[in-house]
Order: C-alpha cells, then sequence, then structure tokens
C-alpha cells in the first residue's frame, strides 16, 4: 500500500539568534498548492497565482539577520486569505447551510475577496462548487487559524519580555490607479487611523518609506486589514502597521524579481526593522528609580 505524503508546512516561522521586539508577517506571498486546492479550482494555478502578493517574501529575507522575528505563510492565498476574519465571506460563495454566519458581507466579500478568495475579475468564479462547511474548516485550520497563533504568540512573547512588541505586516500592491485615493504613491502605510500603534511607529514607517524617493501615503488606499486590526493593541503595547509596496518597484513585467530592486528593498526593510526595534526600545518609559 503507497504511503500517504506528507504534506509541506503551511507557515514558517523564522526566529533570529536573538529574539526582540519586532514581529514581521508575510501573509499573501506563500507559493505552495496543495493538491486539495488545485482539484477543487475551476480555473488553472496561472489564475490562482494572481491572488499572490508575488516573491513579497524576498522584500523580508534579511529582516530576521535584522533582529525580527519573520510569521510568513507558505501555503498560498487561495487556501485562505490570513488578512481577512473568519466570518469575512458573501453568502453566495458558500452551501446554504453557512449563509447565517455570512450575513453581512462588505464590499471586498461581495467582490469574491473574503477569508477564502471566490472570484477573480475577468476569470469568474475560481472553484467548482460552493465552499461547503468542511472545505471551510479545513482551509481555516490548516493556514488560517495557525498563522494568526503563530503572531499572537511572537507578539506576546515580546511584549511580555520587552514590554512592547512592534508587528510590521508586509505586502505588495497592484499601482494605484487614477482617480482612486492614494493614486501615485509607491508605498502606503496603513495604521486603521491611528487605531493600530503609536504615531512614533508611523512617523518612523513613513520617514523610512521616504528614503526610497517615491511617493508615501498613509491609509489611501490601504489603511491595514484583520492583521493589524486584530493584533494591533497599543493600549496593551503591541503597536501594528501594515505596508504595502508597489510590484513594481521589484517585479519585472513577468511577475519575477528583478535582482538588483528586490536586493534594495531587502536591505531597506531590514534597515527599518532595525529602527523600529531601537526606536521601540528607546519610546518605552524609564523604570522608576
Amino acid at each position: 500500500m503507497p504511503r500517504r505524503s506528507i504534506p509541506p508546512p503551511a507557515i514558517a516561522v523564522n526566529r533570529p539568534a536573538a529574539n526582540g521586539t519586532v514581529i514581521v508577517s508575510v501573509p499573501h506571498a506563500g507559493r505552495i498548492y496543495p493538491p486539495e486546492i488545485l482539484a477543487a479550482a475551476r480555473v488553472p494555478r496561472e489564475q490562482l497565482e494572481r491572488l499572490e502578493d508575488s516573491w513579497c517574501d524576498a522584500i523580508a529575507a534579511r529582516a530576521c539577520g535584522a533582529g525580527a522575528v519573520v510569521v510568513e505563510a507558505l501555503w498560498a492565498r487561495a487556501v485562505a486569505d490570513c488578512n481577512r476574519g473568519e466570518g469575512q465571506m458573501a453568502p453566495g460563495e458558500v452551501e446554504a447551510s453557512l449563509h447565517a454566519q455570512f450575513s453581512a458581507p462588505g464590499r471586498k466579500e461581495r467582490a469574491g475577496l473574503g477569508v477564502v478568495p471566490t472570484r477573480l475579475a475577468d476569470c469568474g468564479p475560481l472553484w467548482r462548487r460552493p465552499l461547503d462547511r468542511a472545505a471551510l474548516r479545513w482551509r481555516l485550520e490548516s493556514l488560517h487559524r495557525p498563522y494568526h497563533a503563530a503572531l499572537a504568540e511572537e507578539l506576546a512573547a515580546a511584549r511580555d519580555r520587552y514590554g512592547q512588541a512592534v508587528l510590521i505586516d508586509l505586502h505588495s500592491m497592484p499601482p494605484i490607479p487614477a482617480g482612486q485615493p492614494g493614486h501615485g504613491a509607491r508605498i502606503v502605510v496603513g495604521d486603521r487611523f491611528g487605531a493600530t500603534a503609536d504615531g512614533w511607529l508611523v512617523d518612523l514607517a513613513i520617514e523610512a518609506a521616504g528614503t526610497l524617493d517615491v511617493p508615501v501615503a498613509r491609509n489611501q488606499p490601504y489603511a491595514g486589514g484583520h492583521i493589524v486590526r486584530t493584533h494591533g493593541r497599543p493600549d496593551r503595547g503591541i503597536h501594528a502597521v501594515q505596508i504595502e509596496i508597489d510590484r513594481s518597484l521589484y517585479l519585472t513585467p513577468d511577475r519575477m524579481p528583478d535582482r538588483a530592486a528586490t536586493a534594495r528593498l531587502a536591505e531597506w526593510f531590514a534597515d527599518l526593522v532595525a529602527r523600529a526595534a531601537q526606536a521601540g526600545s528607546d519610546s518605552l518609559p524609564l523604570a522608576a528609580e
């Protein structure tokens, strides 16, 4: 009887030699497509790959060396979107027995970009049939829940050890179209309009982005998604920002990394991590005499 193959890990947690206050999240750059996902797909893999933050993990490649714990999704975003909440789906994308738990979809969910992506422009539905309860549970338990559990564990450990933790949630974005808020920006820093981080971290991220000599925006059009909203608790010493990087800054037209441009961004991001760790330490109150 043939042995059943062991699936590759869905996430990775890469720790530096000495942990600090910074945790980096890379939720959308995974390139592993489990057989179950490809079998369920109505479209070819190339269409599912459009969901990826292509090669965004390469920008975070030096973050661990700069002192950050890096939590990374290895399975593709097509399995489950770690930057959406478990309740973020449109009822029409799931079987009838699940409609009640997805009764208030927002704009993104109605467009098919819920906790499980279900549709894309120009290709229609991604899956052969609406998600049933077992398929949804498998996707959440395989990727989404372990990812958030790992983030929560690392953030709590950093906060408990140092009194403060910093979360940088790293994404890439297509160029922002004309007429949309933030048009022209190549880097967007999101803090949910001040809800997920104190000002020192946002100021530092915007100042660092400015060193790339490209336009920078705050919260427009990306204010931050489920990850920073869930884990960013400045009142509890956990500060979180989302950073979106225009893919044209580091990808070639065929969506492959430009080696020199990617290396430059990786160096820049490692410097941001180091500066955030130092600034976070400097912002802590002095112990009482």
